[in-house]
């Protein structure tokens, strides 16, 4: 409805669209304020896009070194300055009273004539320090003539005036210099102001710095090399290499094992005996004169370099192209060092810092750097306005628990609860007012320490003069609301009503709303607490993990336990089980890479598992096409289903016809989507109902086909819940559905876009798939990895998740999952606690155990929450 108000304002162009987009299933909104929306989710994709430009802090720091950074100089080091006419007032003022001055200009007489000199009142010039009269010509013209502009005795203020427009008349003559001679001393002294930005000392001529030379983001800052992204494109050894633990008799160097390259080892191999290169031990353990060898060649060999150069002059094939796309990555750009900006740019500092120095701290730490600046008066006047929008954005940052980012941070690399608080501080850093904030789980991502902090944000843009409303299920930000509207009782067709309305203390006192009864009563736990025998267990370690901010540690992980990795926002956590366990372990099976890798010195224990399976936040499917029933396969049986009825039989209806994906049976208007998305060009993009099937994806025949009174349209808008009660006589199906029912999705619609459930959701639908293949029943273990799966949940729904994964743990799969929630982590059989705080503090193991373990582990901020909810008897004590 806001989006459509807001269209109403819009241009005729625009509003020609109104009639299509649907009005909200509502009678009556009434008082609705402007409205922002921040989702749970993260849209950037932009490799441009950064933290600092998200939160405009970047462009006040562009600004803030045009108006205060010095330049220095690449020659020699001095500082680059120009002159005023003020600055140079300013500076012969300080001469003492009663000094005789001679201001002149240095004329080049292929500029000026001297007649056209003596037109504009100039007679006298300084010839070997004697003024001479030249009215009446010279004998011999020199190339340049220093014109007298005034003679005068400096008398404090009595000559301000004079001074300053003789100045500006010298610079009329010549702009970019002019000389003041400082008579009445044994020998005159001579001082040459330039105009012209150049250093001080060998007076190298450099670019004023400007706003625009600091942005990567425009061709006058950008580096040349990498045009601005920091990183350029090529060879990428670990794609070429993926697994050095193979010997190069056993093909270690991956494109070589094609039949069309099949040459190359027969070279490598021929060669390489020749040249002693010890080709039947590991590459990782070859010197560094094989490696090279292997690299460059000798010889009849050419080489891996040798061969790509040659692929690059057979690009115009197209599965040589698709062959140089497979073994290329992206490395920092050898010009600017990954800075993105130009030289020039980087010479500008402040505090002998540039931009990208600022960029790349901790926002905690650049806070600090800030508030230790020693700043002159004047530029205290000139940056006041640039020095208020930073700190205050930088405090907001710190306060909603991003204080471990950096502004140089990709956006796109956020997790989506990092991003919905990204745009949070940007809009407390617009200080609107009277307009209403709509967040969909805010603490997402954050650690419970963190999350009063947040509330505290929160009621400040209450303060403002805002609405805020947000959708949450931490019991802290709820305790913490003005008002609460619960809605339920349940999920699903159950839920959708008004459980609840009004204050804290009534909704306490309610015995029918699920949300009220969790907060009075804590869950019971039961999991192996107490049972963990670390002399029995079988590990699994990674060693020497050093990547991002970890701080080379080895880290152990018992099996087939529930094991959760915690710890403050911006510990280290994902870096240990994303790019570290996964991506190491994907290079060593020589798996394409998904993810970048961080270095580790080894992997151990991982042999016996069958495959990792990485379960994250990211979408599903990638095509709106995707959605549950798709992806748990159980579409396929309810195809098969209608396709047999004999209304279909009769009229040559088969499965296919009833696949939104592909011709036959869908309707071709929007090609089964059932929506059409109209480009608005500037704006973005409105997607409206199909005017042809009217949303129903199907052709009027198809439609017409009926399994059990229902039309597949009819089948598609159930929800899974309904879904297994429509198909209980069918078990291929409700054996589909069943996972999805027992991980707390039961509310879900079997035909609704995976592109629009939350991260939390995402990953339960892939559990889901998971409990409901072979992979469950496989005799071989697999190890899972979950990021955050208690996003979006509801306490009890937390409950009915564990459950699921003890499912996976009694079929012999190991679980290792990065948690925030307190109540998750209570039931947790291993905890592994990184910090002790975010950013460069962290990437240590704080405390590593039970839960029991980590409340006796004084540094351990997790540690202290888990103790107040093993002690307490509610959870409004625990918060």
């Amino acid at each position: 409805e806001g989006q459509r108000r807001f269209l109403e304002s819009m241009s005729t162009y625009a509003r020609q669209f109104l009639e299509r987009i649907e009005k909200p299933d509502v009678d009556q909104i009434q008082h609705i304020l402007p409205t922002i929306a921040l989702e749970q989710k993260n849209h950037i994709k932009n490799a441009r896009s950064t933290v600092g430009t998200v939160t405009e802090i970047y462009d006040f720091l562009r600004l803030l070194f045009t108006a205060i950074g010095a330049m220095y100089c690449d020659n020699c080091g001095g500082i680059a300055t120009k002159a005023t006419p003020n600055s140079i007032d300013a500076e012969l003022k300080r001469q003492p009273s009663g000094t005789k001055l001679i201001l002149a200009s240095p004329v080049s007489l292929k500029d000026f004539s001297l007649k056209t000199l003596i037109a504009q009142g100039y007679f006298r010039a300084l010839v070997d320090g004697d003024v001479i009269d030249f009215s009446n010509g010279l004998e011999h013209e020199p190339d340049c003539l220093e014109v007298v502009i005034d003679r005068l005795v400096l008398k404090g203020e009595d000559t301000s005036s004079r001074l300053l427009e003789s100045i500006r008349k010298a610079l009329e003559l010549n702009p970019h210099k002019v000389n003041a001679h400082i008579l009445g001393k044994e020998s005159p002294q001579v001082i040459s102001y330039q105009t012209q930005f150049a250093c001080q000392q060998c007076h190298k001529a450099l670019i004023e710095p400007f706003a625009n030379l600091f942005s990567f983001n425009s061709p006058l800052g950008a580096c040349k090399a990498c045009e601005g992204f920091g990183k350029i494109i090529g060879l990428d050894l670990d794609k070429v290499i993926p697994n050095r633990g193979l010997t190069l008799e056993e093909g270690a160097v991956h494109p070589f094992n094609t039949p069309a390259n099949q040459e190359m080892y027969d070279d490598l191999m021929a060669e390489g005996k020749k040249r002693k290169i010890r080709l039947n031990i590991p590459y990782k353990d070859l010197t560094d004169e094989e490696k090279l060898f292997v690299l460059e060649g000798k010889g009849r060999y050419i080489g891996i370099n040798g061969l790509f150069e040659w692929l690059e002059s057979k690009k115009y094939k197209v599965h040589v192209r698709v062959m140089l796309a497979k073994y290329r990555g992206y490395y920092p750009c050898p010009v600017c060092f990954g800075s993105r900006i130009k030289q020039e740019a980087l010479q500008v500092r402040i505090n002998q810092k540039n931009i990208h120095d600022l960029s790349s701290m901790p926002i905690s730490e650049l806070r600090g750097f800030f508030k230790s600046l020693d700043l002159t008066p004047e530029q205290q006047h000139v940056t006041q306005r640039l020095f208020r929008e930073i700190e205050s954005r930088l405090t907001y940052l710190e306060e909603i628990g991003l204080g471990y980012l950096t502004l140089a941070r990709q956006s796109r690399t956020l997790s989506g609860g990092e991003a919905q608080r990204i745009n949070l501080s940007s809009a407390l850093g617009s200080a609107l007012t009277d307009t209403l904030y709509v967040l969909d789980e805010p603490t997402v991502g954050l650690h419970a320490r963190d999350t009063q902090r947040l509330l505290s944000v929160l009621k400040n843009l209450r303060d403002y003069g805002n609405t805020v409303v947000v959708v949450e299920h931490d019991p802290e930000i709820i305790l913490g609301a003005d008002k609460i509207l619960d809605i339920g009782p349940t999920g699903g067709k159950d839920g959708g009503r008004v459980v609840y309305e009004g204050g804290m203390k009534a909704f306490l006192a309610t015995d029918y709303s699920p949300t009220a009864y969790y907060l009075k009563h804590l869950p019971q736990i039961e999991n192996n607490n107490g049972k963990f025998n670390p002399k029995k267990a079988e590990w699994m370690e990674i060693l020497g993990a050093s990547g991002n901010n970890l701080k080379d540690i080895d880290v152990r992980l018992p099996k087939n336990q529930l094991v959760a990795l915690s710890g403050i926002s911006g510990s280290g956590k994902s870096t240990l089980i994303k790019q570290t366990l996964y991506a190491n372990y994907q290079q060593s099976k020589g798996l394409e890479l998904t993810l970048d890798v961080a270095p580790c010195r080894e992997l151990r224990g991982f042999e016996d598992f069958k495959d990792i399976i990485l379960v994250d936040q990211t979408p599903p499917g990638r095509s709106i096409r995707s959605n549950p029933v798709t992806y748990v396969k159980a579409y396929d049986e309810i195809r098969k289903l209608f396709a047999a009825t004999r209304q279909a039989q009769a009229l040559g209806i088969t499965a296919s016809h009833f696949s939104f994906n592909s011709p036959g049976g869908r309707c071709e208007t929007c090609e089964g989507l059932g929506t059409i998305t109209i480009d608005m060009q500037f704006m973005a993009d409105v997607t409206v109902t199909c005017h042809d099937c009217q949303g129903k994806r199907f052709s009027p025949t198809v439609l017409a086909i009926e399994y059990e009174g229902k039309t597949i349209n009819e089948i598609l808008d159930m929800t899974v819940t309904e879904a297994l009660t429509f198909f209980r006589k069918s078990s291929r199906v409700s054996n589909k559905l069943v996972p999805l029912q027992e991980i707390g999705l039961g509310y879900l619609h079997l035909g609704q876009s995976t592109s629009t459930l939350s991260g939390g959701e995402a990953q339960r639908l892939k559990l889901a798939s998971y409990l409901s293949s072979s992979e469950r029943k496989s005799a071989e273990p697999y190890l899972f990895l979950f990021d955050e799966p208690t996003t979006g949940l509801h306490l009890t729904d937390i409950h009915t998740l564990i459950l699921a994964l003890r499912k996976l743990q009694e079929s012999g799969h190991s679980i290792v999952v990065v948690e925030h929630n307190i109540e998750f982590l209570a039931h947790a059989d291993y905890i592994v606690d990184l910090g002790p705080e975010g950013g460069n503090q962290g990437g240590q193991i704080v405390a590593e155990g039970p839960p029991e373990a980590i409340i006796k582990a004084k540094e351990s901020h997790t540690g202290q929450y888990l103790k107040e909810r093993l002690s307490a008897r509610s959870i409004l004590e625990a918060v």
